[in-house]
């Protein structure tokens, strides 16, 4: 019932943040998932309460039936944000008088470096796995070729338009967080590649070059999707690592650990990665000094 009656508010909430703000789909997804949740389980605790009488202890009791519950500190706070960024929606259109989640802090999360692929890992994943000889093979590769060499987040490969990789100048634009444009440049053997995968698309639908919105079609002609590049990222990573974490978002931090180790500026892989901050990017620089520090046990006679 309470769920049904804050429906208006959470939509329009929603659009806002789709429409105005220029979230992704995806995220705007996971917000709503968070926010049902939510008042779910504040109406089976508490009933059904109008927006200005949920208290700030009311949410408490949620977030820590999160905790009891065993979900990580970084889920719950993506949680609280989904119910801060609301409220404080619900604040501007006058529906309450105050933030009730105002006066409660995130999780506090152990600070862990990014996990990233060895180079022998990055070349075993993009030169010595055997691909199918056919269309969703080079698609495939051709993905895993782009996220490591770009380090784009997953959002911004599915989304990537037909119009924005640019052959001429060797470039690719992207629409990251923000809805902010950046420019990725092309590197020799990621522009062979994708020349392979044009030739490959154009082989398989049948025309002379790609003029679809999206750069990147499933073999029935409609737009790769979130899960299935996922899936498929995770499938080719367990053939070559043994790290815990298997997403793409591993092959955006190898990128960034592998610039930062090989001399690259700190604001210039900030510019790569579309980060907001140079805060965000200063993480790779300990990975950089996590090697040093190998690297100095190994060599250093009195180490």
């Amino acid at each position: 019932m309470a769920v049904m009656l804050y429906n208006n508010t959470i939509e329009t909430f929603l659009n806002y943040l789709l429409l105005q703000k220029r979230y992704s789909p995806h995220t705007v997804v996971n917000y709503r998932n968070d926010l049902t949740k939510a008042f779910a389980f504040l109406e089976m605790q508490f009933g059904y309460l109008p927006l200005p009488e949920i208290k700030p202890t009311f949410l408490r009791t949620y977030l820590a039936n999160l905790k009891d519950t065993g979900l990580e500190p970084t889920s719950i706070n993506r949680k609280i944000s989904a119910l801060k960024s609301f409220f404080k929606y619900a604040m501007q259109q006058g529906h309450i008088a105050q933030n009730p989640l105002a006066i409660i802090p995130l999780q506090k999360t152990a600070k862990r470096l990014p996990q990233y692929l060895q180079l022998s890992e990055v070349h075993n994943l993009l030169n010595n796995i055997t691909y199918k000889n056919n269309y969703l093979g080079t698609l495939e590769k051709t993905i895993l070729w782009l996220f490591y060499s770009t380090g784009m987040r997953l959002n911004e490969l599915v989304m990537l338009q037909t119009t924005k990789v640019d052959f001429s100048y060797n470039q690719l634009k992207v629409i990251g967080k923000g809805n902010k444009e950046r420019i990725i440049p092309i590197g020799n053997v990621l522009y062979n590649q994708l020349l392979v995968y044009k030739n490959a698309y154009c082989s398989h639908f049948n025309t002379t070059s790609i003029t679809t919105p999206h750069f990147f079609l499933m073999p029935n002609g409609k737009p790769i999707y979130h899960k299935q590049v996922y899936l498929l990222v995770k499938k080719h990573l367990q053939l070559v690592t043994s790290i815990t974490k298997k997403s793409p978002h591993v092959l955006r931090h190898t990128f960034a650990t592998h610039l930062t180790n090989n001399g690259a500026e700190l604001n210039a892989v900030k510019e790569l990665l579309g980060h907001a901050s140079l805060a965000a990017t200063q993480v790779y620089t300990h990975n950089s000094i996590e090697k040093l520090k190998e690297i100095f046990k190994n060599a250093h006679p009195k180490a």
